[in-house]
């Protein structure tokens, strides 16, 4: 017999953003990890945490906030402990960001990352960069608390 037969949705609108490492928040994702298991590296995060009774996430938006060349932003999933241990995290989907030219009379694009998936409580998302860039990326999470 299932155990939930009814569906459920957020009770709690959650939005969240990062720019920078976890040890500085102000300071825009520039850095390049090359690393694929989290475990060494500028890592950016957590943009989202998981809440009490878990936390559904809709998509992540990668803002250019000036002239970059291109990378690959990689978005991970951490069981909510230590990112230094390997098992720990799943590198969840990468998604290519073109090269961008700051302008005052044309828009930077937006990258919408599809997640559409529900973290249990505790566990967080990060991202990385492939290489490193000169202006940086704005991450902002939306989702909601269950």
């Amino acid at each position: 017999m299932p155990a939930n037969t009814a569906p459920i949705f957020p009770l709690v609108a959650e939005t969240s953003w990062v720019s920078g490492p976890a040890a500085n928040a102000a300071t825009p994702g520039v850095t390049a990890n090359t690393t694929f298991d989290l475990t060494s590296g500028t890592i950016y995060g957590p943009i989202i945490t998981g809440g009490t009774n878990g936390t559904r996430v809709d998509f992540i938006k990668s803002r250019a906030l000036g002239t970059n060349v291109a990378t690959v932003v990689r978005i991970w999933i951490n069981n909510g402990s230590a990112t230094t241990t390997a098992a720990n995290n799943a590198l969840y989907i990468e998604r290519t960001i073109s090269a961008t030219t700051v302008s005052q009379t044309a828009e930077q694009p937006d990258i919408m990352i599809p997640l559409s998936i529900s973290i249990p409580s505790g566990y967080r998302i990060y991202a990385t960069f492939g290489t490193a860039v000169a202006a940086g990326f704005h991450l902002t999470a939306v989702g909601g608390d269950y």
